[in-house]
């Protein structure tokens, strides 16, 4: 079987790549550089002078065709089992189906499915079987599997 291409594939573009960093974060130690909104009356970075950090804000969202894709050109979906649980692809769709992976049937040029880190390499020999039955492309299929020679 080829390899599964997505259906559409747009030129991902970021607007900014750097991270944000916390004001003064570069002067003290004690101040960790994850973001942190600066709510002082005089601050500079929250009144948005000229030279300092620049602030998140909702400008720098990604654009909605390719919000959530990975550089394959897929939206990542979780798989847990096959049989049991429910699966909510609402916030895509505003549907609602059981069984994870077969919600990927209509979608596999959409979707990728990402087999979560708790499924044991039995039950993900089974559902990467099944996935190739549904032409449905799995990211992490080969992650926990032995080889036959160290056995």
């Amino acid at each position: 079987m080829a390899a599964l291409r997505p259906l559409h594939k747009p030129k991902i573009v970021k607007k900014r790549t750097k991270k944000f960093i916390r004001h003064q974060s570069d002067r003290y130690n004690k101040i960790g550089a994850s973001w942190r909104k600066p709510k002082g009356i005089d601050n500079r970075v929250r009144r948005k002078f000229k030279g300092q950090f620049l602030m998140p804000s909702i400008g720098y969202g990604s654009a909605n065709k390719t919000k959530h894709m990975a550089p394959d050109g897929f939206k990542r979906f979780l798989i847990h089992n096959m049989q049991v649980g429910v699966a909510i692809l609402s916030f895509f769709y505003r549907v609602v189906y059981s069984k994870e992976l077969e919600v990927l049937m209509m979608q596999n040029r959409t979707f990728s499915a990402v087999i979560a880190h708790t499924v044991s390499s039995k039950k993900r020999k089974t559902i990467v079987e099944r996935a190739q039955q549904l032409a449905i492309k799995v990211v992490n299929a080969n992650a926990k599997l032995r080889s036959e020679e160290n056995e």
